[in-house]
């Protein structure tokens, strides 16, 4: 791979980073929102590298004598590793990764750790069904003191995932502190209501089943939603929570 070839596979990358986050939302499926303008910088320099690089190998007189013959006899040299770095290119603009989906959260047992206070929960208000994230939703139906959910229809958007159990499935959001390499689902088993296909993004609506045993039990535990209404949805610009 010569200069003009590394150069220009610079430039390539520059152009799909900037393809993601400047214009469009498809970086969304891999990092949160606020890493937008890194992206869009790191682009832009790639971008720049790129282009500067260019410049320098066009430029006439600057070789001295005999380097263009030099720089002939290694035009077909170089680590040929080095077209790897063209895979990321050919893959966002070809097979864009999606958001991470029921494939991922199926592997997944272990519940995230619930670091929400007691006294965050504010009371609901309204009389209808209130949309609500699902990790708001668990974190009401372990840690609410007061049970505020008793008796409220909730609606909660998510994406389906099957579950072991019959009569249930889980509505899921997958959440994220970084990028999706520290993604873990968030799950809400789902009873009344048919599955839909997995990966199928839905409003569910319902009302908590409140649990009956007095301590956590060991092992892996959901909150349940008895299902009185579902609807598909369209797959949100911001997959994760």
């Amino acid at each position: 791979m010569n200069r003009v070839t590394q150069n220009l596979v610079l430039i390539m990358l520059g152009c799909a980073v900037l393809r993601i986050s400047a214009f469009s939302t498809t970086y969304l499926n891999y990092v949160k929102p606020g890493f937008r303008p890194f992206l869009i910088g790191a682009g832009a320099v790639l971008m720049i590298l790129g282009v500067a690089g260019l410049i320098q190998a066009w430029r006439p007189g600057k070789d001295s004598p005999g380097a263009e013959a030099h720089g002939h006899d290694h035009a077909h040299g170089g680590p040929r590793v080095a077209w790897l770095m063209c895979l990321p290119v050919f893959a966002i603009f070809m097979i864009a990764p999606p958001a991470l989906g029921s494939f991922a959260a199926a592997r997944s047992e272990t519940p995230p750790p619930r670091d929400q206070a007691l006294t965050a929960f504010t009371p609901l208000s309204g009389d209808g069904p209130v949309d609500m994230p699902i990790g708001e939703f668990i974190g009401r139906a372990w840690d609410d003191d007061s049970r505020s959910l008793t008796g409220r229809a909730v609606r909660l958007t998510g994406f389906v995932v099957p579950s072991k159990k019959k009569g249930q499935w889980y509505v899921t959001r997958m959440q994220i502190a970084c990028c999706a390499a520290d993604a873990f689902p968030l799950k809400v088993a789902v009873k009344g209501i048919q599955a839909p296909p997995p990966d199928t993004w839905v409003e569910v609506t319902g009302t908590w089943i409140p649990q009956t045993f007095g301590k956590m039990p060991n092992g892996v535990v959901y909150p349940q939603l008895s299902g009185t209404d579902l609807m598909k949805v369209d797959t949100p610009d911001e997959p994760y929570e």
